[in-house]
Formats: C-alpha cells, sequence, structure tokens
C-alpha cells in the first residue's frame, strides 16, 4: 500500500504545505497567508494539498511541521508559562544571580520564583558541596499550585547530571509526575549563564509547544488522517511530538533550516550556500554534509543570551515585500521594512501605491508577475541601479559565509527567489531547482530524526576512545527517543575540543546522531 506524507513549514509570511508520496515525489503543493492564530493558515494550506493530490486520507501516515510558535511567543512575549527558577549552585554562584543580562521585561515576567539551592559539581564531576536536599521540599511546598513549568540548572550539569536529577525527582514527587521541568543538561551546552537563559526560555514555551501541536493533530483529525506527527527542529532534522513538548527551544530558527534541508535534497548537492529569499527576509546558510552548518557563538534569543544549538545564519531585510523608498535626487533606500504577505495588495504591480522589490524585478523585465503596464512609467536607470544594490546585498551575504575566496554553488530557495539573477560574483553557479518556492516545506517532510551530546570528559579517567564510544552512543540514545529507527542511524558529526585551561586532560566532546523515522507498529493518534 502506498504512504504519503505532509509537510508544513509556517512562516511570518506563509505557511507552505507539500504532499509527498513514498518516494518523496511532490504530489501538490501550496502557499497560504499565515493568519494571525496560525492554526487556520496550517488547515487552509493542508486541506488544499490534500484535495489537489486526491489520495486517500488513510495512507498519509507521517506529518511534519515547522512552525515558528515558540519563536514568536518569546519575541512577543505572550502566552508564556509561569515558571520558577531552582539554580543548584550555592555557595559557588552566588555572585552572578539568574537571569542576569535578561532583559528587564522578561526578567519582571520570570523573576518571581528564583532559587539559589547549596549543590553542584567542579569540572571533574567532584561535588563543591553536597545538595540541599532538605531545600528542595521546601521550594516545592512553596510553589505548589503557583507554577506550571520548571527551570533547573546545576553547576557542570553537562559534566554530571547527579543534583539536576535529583532536583527534578523531588519537584515531581511533590508536585506530581505531569509538572513540565526542564534540566539544563538536556538543553544547553557548557556555560552557566547561558545555559541557565536556554533553560529558562525553554521552561516559559512548554504551554505554547503543546497547544501548537494539539492544534497540528486536531486539523488533522477534523481532516480524517491519523497520521504520526513530528516537529522540526533547529538543526535540520526531526522529533516527536513528545519530545517537542519537553524540548520545544529546539523548534527556534527551524524555517530557514528546513529550507536549507529542502535545497539539498532537490538540488542533489551535500555542500553549498544557500540562499532563502522569503516576504520580508532572506537568510542565508550553509550545508555541509547536507546539514546547516552550526553557529559556534552565543545565540541571542528576545534578547536573552543563550548557548544551546543554532544554525549558522545571516538573515538581510531583503524580501519579495521590501519597501523601496526614491528620493526626487535618485537617492533610495531598501528596506529593511516589508509589505511582507500583503503583497498583493500593496505592491504597485497588483494595483497598490507601495514600491517593492518585486515591482522593481518586474519592471526590468527578470520576473513576470502582476500587471507590468503599472510600473512601465518608472525611471528605468534608477530601478537598474536599485536592482543592483539589490543583488550586492545577497552577494555580501554570500561571501561572509564563505570560508575561502574560491567560487561555490549557491541554491536559490523560498517564494522570492525569483528576484536574483542567473549569475551573482564569487559563485561558481546558480541552481533554482523545481519545487523550489517550498523548499522549507519540503525539507521538513523529508527530514530525519537527530539525537546530540555535548559533554566534558576528562580523559585521564575515560580515555579519548572510550570517551567518543561513550559520547556516540548517548547521541544515538538521545536519537532513538525522539523518533529515529535504530537500524538507520549514522554519526553526521563530532566536535572534540581540548580544553587546555582545566587540569586532567579535559575535552569538550560534542556528537550528532541521524537517522530514518522509526517504523514501529506506527504511533498514530488514538
Amino acid at each position: 500500500m502506498d504512504t504519503f506524507r505532509i509537510g508544513i513549514d509556517v512562516g511570518g509570511t506563509h505557511t507552505d504545505a507539500v504532499l509527498l508520496d513514498q518516494n518523496n515525489k511532490v504530489l501538490s503543493e501550496t502557499k497560504s497567508a499565515t493568519t494571525d492564530d496560525v492554526a487556520t493558515g496550517i488547515y487552509t494550506a493542508m486541506k488544499k494539498i490534500i484535495d489537489d493530490a486526491n489520495v486517500p486520507r488513510e495512507q498519509i501516515k507521517y506529518a511534519m511541521l515547522g512552525t515558528t510558535h515558540c519563536t514568536n511567543a518569546i519575541v512577543e512575549r505572550k502566552r508564556l508559562n509561569k515558571i520558577a527558577i531552582i539554580r543548584v549552585g550555592a555557595p559557588a554562584t552566588l555572585a552572578v544571580k539568574p537571569l542576569i543580562g535578561v532583559p528587564d521585561d522578561l526578567r519582571e515576567a520570570f523573576g518571581k520564583y528564583v532559587y539559589l539551592v547549596r549543590g553542584g559539581h567542579e569540572f571533574d564531576g567532584r561535588e563543591i558541596v553536597a545538595l540541599d536536599e532538605d531545600h528542595l521540599y521546601s521550594i516545592a511546598n512553596e510553589i505548589k499550585g503557583k507554577v506550571d513549568s520548571i527551570a533547573i540548572t546545576s553547576v557542570f550539569s553537562p559534566v554530571t547530571q547527579a543534583h539536576e536529577q535529583k532536583a527534578n525527582d523531588i519537584m515531581k514527587e511533590i508536585l506530581g509526575e505531569d509538572i513540565a521541568i526542564s534540566l539544563s543538561s538536556e538543553v544547553g551546552s557548557v556555560g552557566l549563564l547561558e545555559r541557565e537563559n536556554a533553560t529558562i526560555l525553554n521552561a516559559s514555551v512548554v504551554n505554547v509547544a503543546k497547544s501548537a501541536a494539539d492544534g497540528f493533530i486536531n486539523a488533522l483529525k477534523s481532516e480524517g488522517i491519523h497520521a504520526r506527527v513530528f516537529f522540526g527542529q533547529n538543526d535540520g532534522t526531526l522529533m516527536s511530538v513528545e519530545y517537542a513538548v519537553k524540548y520545544p527551544i529546539f523548534t527556534v530558527a527551524c524555517g530557514p533550516t528546513n529550507s536549507l534541508r529542502g535545497a539539498s535534497y532537490l538540488s542533489n548537492l551535500s555542500d553549498a550556500i544557500v540562499v532563502d529569499v522569503g516576504g520580508t527576509t532572506s537568510d542565508v546558510g550553509v550545508l555541509v554534509q547536507s546539514f546547516p552548518r552550526e553557529s559556534s557563538l552565543a545565540v541571542e534569543i528576545g534578547g536573552a543570551r543563550t548557548n544551546f544549538r543554532m544554525p549558522d545564519l545571516i538573515s538581510i531585510g531583503l524580501g519579495g515585500g521590501t519597501i523601496i523608498r526614491i528620493q526626487d535626487n535618485g537617492e533610495f533606500t531598501i528596506g529593511p521594512d516589508s509589505v511582507g504577505y500583503q503583497l498583493q495588495e500593496k505592491s504597485m504591480i497588483f494595483g497598490g501605491e507601495m514600491l517593492t522589490a518585486t515591482d522593481v524585478a518586474v519592471a526590468l523585465g527578470k520576473v513576470d508577475l502582476g500587471d507590468a503596464s503599472k510600473v512601465a512609467h518608472l525611471d528605468k536607470a534608477i530601478l537598474r541601479k536599485v536592482y543592483v544594490n539589490m543583488v550586492e546585498l545577497v552577494e555580501e551575504a554570500i561571501d561572509k559565509m564563505k570560508t575561502s575566496s574560491a567560487p561555490v554553488p549557491v541554491v536559490l530557495v523560498g517564494g522570492g527567489n525569483v528576484l536574483l539573477p542567473e549569475e551573482l560574483n564569487g559563485v561558481s553557479e546558480v541552481l533554482r531547482p523545481a519545487h523550489s518556492g517550498v523548499a522549507n516545506a519540503i525539507g521538513s517532510a523529508i527530514s530525519q530524526v537527530s539525537g546530540q551530546i555535548e559533554k566534558i570528559f576528562v580523559l585521564d579517567e575515560v580515555g579519548r576512545e572510550k570517551a567518543l564510544e561513550l559520547a556516540k552512543s548517548q547521541a544515538m540514545t538521545e536519537a532513538i527517543n525522539a523518533g529515529a529507527d535504530p537500524e538507520d542511524l549514522v554519526i553526521v558529526d563530532v566536535e572534540d575540543v581540548p580544553l587546555a585551561y582545566m587540569p586532567g586532560n579535559a575535552t569538550r566532546i560534542r556528537v550528532k546522531a541521524a537517522g530514518a523515522l522509526a517504523r514501529e507498529k506506527d504511533k498514530v493518534i488514538k
């Protein structure tokens, strides 16, 4: 029996959807406007691709969603959980309190229940002081009924989780098994404050992730589809619903990574630069062995500095709806503001008043869209300068992402990719594959499932070989927990950084494993 899969990616401007057969061939695709409540846009797009492809609903076995729900909730400070913050690290970390360097409004939202508990470990796994369990019991009783999510961070927990795990057990004992708990050792990497911030943000968007998951599952059910549901995460792979609700922070920036994975699949390239041109921005990222290159820098989300894994991206304010302003003296500015999803009402080729990047491309005969006669009166000489400038913005971003001066292949995807020419400086070839407008939805549909760990090992105790083996097996276990097929796992990335400033020959090892979706007797929606 044929099986089908749905891939949906919710962007700021459009919600893109595709329906694929078991050979990952595109049967139908669509773009619909992203709605304020998000769910309506998802439902509209999904209904259209199913009706267009006309496939039996009971044969749609998988549904993948890439969503901006959690990012938007953090940026807009809306729908966040009531959280408690517990740091196991007194007296060693009393000098720097939790939430330092976090914007005032977030500190106000999260700062009501903040606790510092005696405990924590040294970098080599030795206890700094014993864990104060009595304090944890009194905290649990104090926050009972007042919070619905807890962020627990312990000093050097990526080396040993013992104190975080014990704190977790005490909270569940008093508050019940259903309380949402985020442990920093499972969210961020080494570096206490950034890891703590990532854990706090994770704890704050658990409800948002739950409602996004429920909305998606209900939309599927209302169409009579009982599929296994997965969420896109920001390393270009998938995670199960249960995993997504536990680690919702990993959905941040999954849109651009879905585009990178889709671009790799559509162009058949494993190493390239991808330019994803949307309605508002263009994201430029790098494919390394078919996966997005990861950022090595601390990343700010909603103004809070964090250190969990994120794709290495440059976003520039150039998209199909970018507003171009030309002054009487011929001077002009490009964006950064955009008409976004209102392109078909506000841009000149569709009868609006605003001059957009799309209007410029149409007026110069580079794109056939809307009514070209509405922009025929514009001064072509100035528009040519604007267009050259638009292209230079993209070429600069590509240059910044390159690791050498040698020309590299570039894959253009996203709805606005028609704006860009067939040749770019510093680029060996420009590829614009079929279905490139919905590369993000394709990326979410064809993605594998992954697991990643990052830990410090003391090589004097375990030795390099044993440390790498341990790290690989933990990464594979993570991938299986997230929904990967144990028979199909491969290690896709290993990073081993010696920590010269620490005794005992310490090294930080990061390993990522990825594999196809597990095909066990379908964990379907009941």
